[in-house]
């Protein structure tokens, strides 16, 4: 797979490190001399170019790319790399960076955005997984197809524990695509039966998050119990 990265900074060249080692090829393309430093990946082709103008998308030759990632610092250029990608070079997938959160409504597929990654989005996502046990948490957006990437961590009193993933029946428009379980990442299928503590990830559409929620949630007649036995413990100390 070939893949060009607009912005040959931190991020940019962290992100062709990671492709580089998975057998992918990379083009990093910066208008800034000081960040074409070419020793720290000696692997990627480089060139020094704007990547907002179309001659220099030209010479990247854009149109042999599989994806393009616009990593830069600025969302105006990122938002520019990624229309032009996708409208001019016709590039199947386009990833951009959001550096301010502020301006995340408009990474999408008007502007030729596939998947728009908001890093501090994304952080106060994953505090919320590591802490969050039955509470739905929205890892990532994919602009295309209007869906989002979320997380539940399966609590013990769920209606669901020890129910068979293919007897569930899902909402319309998500669906079920990884089972993490202690340190195994599992593809589920019909058969397997969910455990307490299992850490489901879906894609789902953004109005069916509530009701996903609501079939993952702790049954209400043990919810009930916990709480009065909670209230018992308390009015016990109490009275002492």
């Amino acid at each position: 797979m070939r893949v060009a990265i607009a912005g040959a900074g931190a991020v940019g060249r962290s992100i062709a490190g990671e492709l580089l080692e998975n057998g992918h090829e990379v083009l990093l393309v910066d208008k800034n001399p000081t960040s074409i430093s070419v020793e720290r990946v000696p692997q990627a082709e480089w060139l020094l170019a704007d990547a907002c103008e179309i001659t220099s998308l030209d010479e990247a030759a854009l149109q042999r790319c599989n994806v393009v990632i616009a990593a830069t610092g600025d969302d105006k250029v990122n938002l520019v790399v990624s229309l032009l990608a996708k409208t001019e070079y016709g590039v199947p997938r386009v990833v951009a960076r959001v550096n301010n959160p502020k301006n995340e409504w408009l990474f999408n597929e008007s502007w030729g955005v596939d998947v728009a990654v908001s890093t501090p989005r994304l952080m106060s996502a994953l505090v919320e997984e590591a802490v969050s046990v039955g509470d739905l948490v929205r890892l990532l957006r994919f602009s295309q197809g209007d869906a989002n990437l979320v997380e539940l961590t399966l609590p013990e009193e769920a209606v669901l524990v020890g129910t068979r993933v293919g007897d569930v029946e899902w909402p319309q428009d998500t669906s079920l695509v990884t089972i993490i379980r202690g340190n195994r990442v599992l593809t589920p299928s019909k058969d397997d039966a969910l455990e307490a503590g299992d850490e489901l990830l879906f894609v789902a559409a953004p109005h069916r998050e509530e009701q996903l929620e609501d079939l993952l949630s702790v049954r209400e007649e043990e919810a009930d119990s916990k709480g009065a036995k909670d209230k018992d413990a308390k009015d016990g100390r109490d009275a002492k």
